[in-house]
């Protein structure tokens, strides 16, 4: 099935903000993004947090924040560490 919207294939959303995180949909799999691990979204706006893009079927990419991931960092964020184990 494919999502449409304005007549366009919609491959990522964020599809709700709460005070613990984000729930996110991207190629038809929901994530959510806890403050914990991924403290860069905490007390940003909705419109920036809204505001993201799926490039290369792999990357996500939020302009108004600058924050880059990778689907594989939704998948397995234990691989991928905010803070250096030294």
């Amino acid at each position: 099935m494919k999502l449409l919207k304005n007549g366009k294939n919609i491959s990522v959303s964020v599809e709700n903000i709460t005070s613990f995180g984000i729930w996110l949909f991207v190629k038809g799999k929901e994530y959510f993004l806890d403050y914990h691990t991924y403290p860069h979204f905490q007390h940003k706006t909705i419109a920036a947090t809204k505001k993201v893009a799926l490039l290369h079927g792999f990357h996500l990419y939020w302009p108004d924040l600058d924050i880059d991931l990778e689907i594989d960092n939704l998948e397995s964020p234990e691989k991928y560490p905010l803070k250096s184990k030294i």
